[in-house]
């Protein structure tokens, strides 16, 4: 899976919407079927698969027909082992009997249910980094065992590169920026696995393997769909029966309006939701949109640092609708104190987050506006929402929030537009403004000021910036 440490926070459906999907995936609901099927007269071989003679009467109780009504039905059965659905009673007689488990997906909670079709999950994806069975025969022995040395194939690179395939996926679902609940073109997650980020033109051999990634993909999601992982559209078998037929020519550029015919696949929200639990069990940070709701100011001001400005604002909303909006504000300005690197940006989200709140809140920003700290973001709460009486801050006051915004916003979006735009403005409605914000006594006036100095594009304004950083730094002692 991706090994990012900071994944943008994930918006999961309730448990209880969750579980009503997984119990209704065709693959889940085969399984259980047939649990419930099985009976003292159920026999299976020594690695619990259903005998042979068995397969008939288990497609017929799924109500399934065709050619691949065996097979489908073999694969039912062996989720429902593999997930304790079942149970083997007697190995040398084949005998099975449904599981305990099998219970909990009537009686249990939906985290009961989840759980159990996380279970399925891992046995999919364990099948689904496994080649297709016809391209092993010439690796198994006589005695049917497999020799995975003969094999140009690597079954735990096969895993890995599966479940790179499938962080990449996550990350761009969850992502601000990325395409959302929108499908996913397979030839752009493939290549997010092959083209190296600072490739310009990819090399034919590239685009080959992305090729042949694109392929081993869509048999592998055709796979993930019934488990209620993806929503999978397949490759047009007509490109590939024309990519057979002209296989020794050149590869004609995809176009645009026909991507879709080159596979598009989207995580479900069962899908999100069984990624992030594989990203937390393999020790990654995988936040979730409500994770704070039950944690104190502080634990929301630090967690939603890093969130993206719309998950940071659902997170806050959630957090607020548990409280009072007095007390929350309260808890709000206490917790945004500091002096700390983290606090400026903890002061700009508790300053989004009083925005959310209504004027019962009013008390509580009037009790700080003496703090030299909060003061400023006070006076700026009361003003917007028309209260009488708010004292003018007195100039130290301006700078020190001037000073504190800039270093928030540094530490939010870096070298941004948005903050080039800030500098500029600052620069301009204050003509001495580097020759009084040197002296503000703020952790982060030199570095505020050294971005400035970077930011701003006018020469003579940047060197002042410069020129004001050093002096505060030599104030500072640094």
């Amino acid at each position: 899976m991706s090994d990012s440490s900071s994944l943008p926070p994930v918006r999961l459906h309730s448990e209880a919407e969750l579980a009503r999907d997984a119990l209704a995936t065709p693959l889940f609901s085969r399984a259980a079927r047939l649990a419930r099927w099985a009976g003292p007269d159920t026999r299976v071989g020594v690695g619990g698969e259903l005998e042979e003679e068995q397969l008939p009467g288990a497609a017929e109780a799924l109500g399934l027909a065709g050619d691949d009504a065996a097979a489908l039905a073999s694969e039912a059965w062996r989720v429902a082992v593999d997930t304790g659905l079942v149970a083997i009673v007697d190995e040398e007689e084949g005998t099975v009997a449904a599981a305990p488990d099998l219970a909990l997906l009537t009686s249990g909670s939906p985290h009961d249910v989840l759980g159990l079709w996380l279970g399925a999950l891992e046995t999919v994806l364990a099948d689904a980094s496994v080649p297709d069975l016809d391209d092993l025969g010439d690796a198994m022995d006589e005695d049917g065992t497999i020799d995975f040395s003969e094999l140009d194939w690597d079954l735990e690179a096969e895993a890995e590169f599966l479940d790179g395939v499938l962080g990449n996926l996550y990350l761009l679902t969850v992502n601000e920026e990325g395409p959302g609940d929108r499908p996913v073109p397979l030839p752009a997650l493939a290549a997010s696995m092959i083209v190296p980020d600072d490739m310009g033109e990819p090399t034919n051999d590239v685009l080959e393997q992305v090729s042949d990634a694109m392929m081993r993909l869509d048999d592998q999601f055709r796979l993930l769909e019934p488990i209620g992982l993806v929503e999978f559209r397949p490759v047009d078998e007509a490109l590939m029966a024309d990519a057979e037929d002209a296989a020794d020519e050149p590869a004609a550029p995809v176009d645009d309006t026909d991507v879709s015919r080159y596979g598009m696949v989207r995580l479900t929200p069962l899908g999100l939701y069984g990624l992030r639990a594989r990203l937390l069990e393999a020790g990654i940070s995988a936040p979730a949109v409500g994770d704070l709701v039950d944690k104190g100011a502080d634990a929301l001001l630090d967690g939603t640092s890093t969130f993206p400005p719309m998950a940071a604002q659902a997170e806050t909303e959630q957090w607020l609708a548990r409280r009072e909006p007095l007390t929350a504000a309260r808890e709000l300005l206490a917790a945004a104190r500091g002096g700390d690197k983290g606090a400026p940006l903890r002061r700009l989200r508790c300053q989004q987050a009083l925005s959310l709140v209504g004027t019962e809140a009013e008390p509580a920003l009037r009790e700080v506006l003496d703090d030299a700290e909060l003061g400023g973001l006070a006076r700026v709460w009361l003003v917007e929402r028309g209260a009488a009486d708010v004292p003018a801050p007195p100039e130290s006051m301006v700078f020190w929030l001037t000073i504190d915004t800039v270093a928030a916003q540094l530490a939010a979006e870096g070298n941004s537009t948005e903050l080039q735009t800030l500098v500029e403005g600052l620069a301009q409605q204050h003509s001495g403004f580097f020759a009084t914000a040197w002296r503000v006594d703020h952790p982060a006036t030199p570095d505020v000021l050294e971005a400035m100095g970077r930011l701003h594009p006018d020469k003579k304004v940047a060197k002042a910036a410069r020129k004001a950083a050093f002096k505060a730094r030599s104030q500072q002692g640094g």
